[in-house]
């Protein structure tokens, strides 16, 4: 298990990092993108340095993990950026509105500070995205898998010599 760890802690610190800074974090509008990507790079990674073929299920267990790193980083950081950009993010928003339509940038404007951002919808936001992340990561370790595999697992080993009795041998 040790040696899925590190890939997942670098998958999950690249997902939880992007997916929290404002900006960047528009490129998980289309289906999670960052999280898919850090599920990506922690099955690339596992594959990179493991000694026998990855499996499938090695895939979602790395992107999970990955998955679970990177929803910690992104409650912990991308909660209190998202109160702190909120306000920054509407005025570019409104100022692109204005620049297309000036009568209906005002009235945009007027209804989101109407709306605001409380602490409690953004960390009920923060929880859904976290959740998000973590099945979105395991979707891109399991994509990982046959990208990045181009081993072929080996014929299955011969079942242990019959001991006394006709019962299998073990060690």
């Amino acid at each position: 298990m040790n040696n899925k760890v590190k890939p997942a802690v670098i998958g999950g610190v690249v997902l939880g990092l992007l997916s929290a800074i404002p900006f960047v974090n528009f490129v998980n509008i289309c289906c999670c993108a960052w999280a898919i990507v850090g599920g990506l790079l922690a099955s690339y990674l596992y594959i990179k340095n493991s000694a026998t073929p990855a499996t499938a299920g090695d895939g979602a267990i790395v992107g999970g993990i990955a998955g679970a790193i990177g929803a910690v980083i992104y409650l912990i950081v991308g909660i209190p950026l998202g109160l702190v950009a909120g306000t920054a993010m509407r005025e570019v928003m409104v100022n692109l509105l204005s620049s297309l339509d000036p009568r209906q940038a005002e009235m945009i404007r007027t209804q989101m500070e109407a709306q605001g951002q409380s602490i409690s919808g953004a960390i009920v936001q923060g929880v859904i995205g976290a959740l998000l992340l973590i099945v979105f990561a395991v979707v891109g370790g399991l994509i990982g898998i046959p990208l990045f595999e181009k081993r072929k697992a080996g014929p299955m080993p011969p079942p242990p010599p019959p001991g006394p009795g006709g019962a299998p041998f073990a060690a």
